[in-house]
């Protein structure tokens, strides 16, 4: 067991699924010599070599296709995009081919990459470099969505879907690569896709969060208690595909809820889990089921902190519910 931030975390996993399995190998934009941008796979081209770490030109469409090819004829890519507003140069390749592969072949070639990328707000980086875009990738059948919120399920989520059969869109707090450190085991370890975890428990409402927006509800829950208000927070983990069974779960006990994500607010993963709950716990809600996100608006970089959702934006929400 070693303390880890978020970023370590990510390169012990690369480090242990390269030692583990030859056809890994790691991609993207100055993610050999200079170890990324953020420095993920600081190290990995003085370990494995200049074949299994590949400096790649600053193309997203070239690096998703390359690593569509590699992984249909067996190998297991992990491609870095630098920041996740840069994928859409690639969404013909992953949304058109990735992701359809498994069913356009019948199930006779599948596609196992994993496509790494830093998204949202809060360190107030230029356009493109901080926006929200996990919705574009869930509305996408065949790919999986991953959005880990701390250290220990970053390592655990990324080796289990370097593991998985088909291409994972692996989503990482942009503002949370540095933000704490946590006991992380050494060696390999995988956490299931698609299962969430509660992150606290609670009795009078809960509140749905994923990535970066878990420590914020925590937050929240933390002032909440000194109001007498016990809130049950909800990290999703996998977006898809979602955990409908724990959010309806805890739906039935609290009463009440709460869906936070720094996406825009129109047609975001958040309207779907309301609409999951509305479908599975309707009978059990004493009050609508709110949502607080980003506005509808390209994300504004001077005017980031109002565009995030905040503590204070949570407690708010839960106020006005607890009313009703």
């Amino acid at each position: 067991m070693t303390q880890r931030n978020l970023i370590e975390a990510i390169n012990d996993a690369l480090s242990v699924a390269m030692v583990e399995d030859e056809r890994v190998m790691v991609m993207g934009e100055d993610i050999g010599r200079n170890g990324g941008v953020f420095r993920a796979t600081d190290g990995l081209i003085e370990r494995f070599g200049e074949e299994r770490v590949v400096d790649t030109p600053l193309a997203e469409a070239g690096i998703v296709g390359t690593a569509i090819g590699l992984a249909t004829y067996g190998l297991r890519p992990v491609a870095e995009i630098q920041f996740l507003g840069f994928s859409m140069q690639s969404f013909a390749q992953l949304l058109l081919q990735a992701a359809r592969i498994r069913a356009r072949s019948r199930g006779r070639f599948t596609c196992p990459l994993v496509l790494r990328a830093p998204f949202g707000g809060g360190v107030r980086a230029f356009e493109l470099h901080g926006d929200a875009l996990e919705a574009h990738f869930v509305h996408a059948p065949g790919l999986k969505v991953v959005a880990p919120a701390t250290p220990y399920d970053a390592k655990g989520m990324l080796l289990a879907a370097v593991d998985d059969p088909d291409p994972v869109v692996f989503l990482e707090p942009l503002r949370g690569y540095r933000a704490g450190r946590q006991d992380v085991p050494d060696g390999h370890y995988t956490i299931p896709l698609g299962k969430a975890r509660i992150a606290r428990e609670g009795t009078d409402i809960t509140i749905v969060a994923w990535s970066a927006m878990v420590a914020t509800a925590l937050e929240a829950a933390e002032l909440l208690a000194e109001e007498g208000i016990s809130a049950e927070i909800i990290d999703l983990r996998t977006l898809s595909p979602f955990d409908a069974e724990t959010i309806i779960h805890s739906v039935e006990k609290t009463g009440r809820a709460i869906v936070v994500h720094e996406a825009p607010k129109t047609a975001g993963v958040g309207a779907e889990i309301v609409a999951t709950i509305n479908e599975k716990a309707l009978f059990w809600l004493e009050a609508p089921v709110m949502r607080v996100t980003g506005y509808d608006v390209v994300s504004p970089v001077i005017l980031e902190d109002y565009h995030v959702p905040s503590a204070t934006r949570i407690i708010q929400a839960t106020r006005a519910l607890m009313t009703i």
